[in-house]
């Protein structure tokens, strides 16, 4: 991660030297501090409106937790974000077994549900956008595609439980490993309720368009105004796109993505470069902090659980 984070900087440090660093030092004087906070405040409507959907999903799945517990347990989570495949945010199913006693393998689904719903969302999002957004993405077709077919692939019971049993039939190991693995996909049915599911995917949708129009409001500020729907369809696009790659929190990848994209629509390196620095830090490292100042909490709570 470390690693990863050096490179990050030194591949924003040549792009900005490459482009004058007077330049992006009066693209980022352009910002005043209530922009800033308006940014900030609609991450934070982001990560409220998925939190509230991943209490709805543990009530579903019949965790015996109150909204406080499960706020506190998503946004705690975010502390580990910048691991590779996030796996890392798996801590909240460590903190659920301490507090309720709920296997990881029981608890499971929740996670998956809750990464399905972004997957479904965030495809949506993509595919409207660019809909409605004059030109076009190159690559966004396969991505949209590839996100939707994992998020009805998570929330198909029967078709994740025979893909698993599939997978195992060629791997022919851990044994164990994998019936958890059916058991905990069969146990998705739950979520299949149809209230629930337009519930969460409500929710979801609210979330992200909160930061694809933190976005758009950014590149206006900065006098690249490329319209709402083409700012939304380069912000989820880069997105997916950093995830795709399995590095933590999307470093490097979608700071790339989101550089390439804007400059393939005519925007210069003097604008794209700080828009991209100043949206990540305002969504992914804001995460970031709000899960620091929550892990603590976290682990004092499940640590006190009997």
């Amino acid at each position: 991660m470390g690693g990863l984070l050096v490179l990050l900087a030194a591949g924003l440090i040549g792009l900005i030297s490459a482009t004058g660093w007077q330049e992006t030092r009066a693209q980022l004087a352009r910002l005043h501090l209530w922009q800033i906070a308006l940014l900030l405040g609609l991450s934070l409507a982001n990560y409220l409106c998925r939190a509230l959907r991943w209490h709805v999903l543990a009530r579903r799945l019949g965790l015996p937790t109150g909204a406080v517990q499960n706020i506190r347990h998503f946004l705690g989570g975010f502390a580990m974000s910048v691991t590779p495949g996030r796996v890392g945010e798996l801590v909240r199913m460590r903190w659920i077994r301490r507090e309720t006693g709920w296997a990881i393998a029981r608890s499971a689904p929740l996670a998956l549900m809750d990464r399905a719903g972004d997957l479904a969302v965030m495809a949506l999002l993509l595919g409207g956008a660019i809909s409605l957004a004059a030109g076009g993405i190159a690559g966004a077709l396969p991505v949209t595609a590839l996100a939707l077919a994992a998020a009805i692939v998570a929330t198909r019971p029967r078709l994740l439980a025979a893909l698993i049993t599939q997978t195992y039939r060629l791997a022919g190991r851990a044994p164990r490993l994998f019936a958890r693995a059916r058991s905990a996909a069969r146990s998705l049915a739950r979520f299949t309720h149809g209230p629930t599911l337009g519930l969460v995917l409500g929710l979801g949708l609210a979330g992200w368009l909160a930061e694809g129009y933190a976005f758009h409001l950014l590149l206006g500020w900065m006098g690249a105004d490329i319209g709402l729907a083409k700012a939304i369809a380069i912000f989820v696009f880069a997105t997916l796109a950093g995830g795709l790659t399995g590095a933590p929190g999307g470093l490097g990848g979608a700071e790339a993505a989101m550089v390439a994209l804007l400059s393939l629509d005519g925007i210069p390196l003097d604008i794209s470069i700080p828009a991209t620095a100043v949206i990540r830090l305002t969504t992914l490292w804001f995460a970031i902090a709000i899960g620091l100042a929550i892990f603590p909490l976290a682990e004092r709570a499940a640590r006190k659980a009997p």
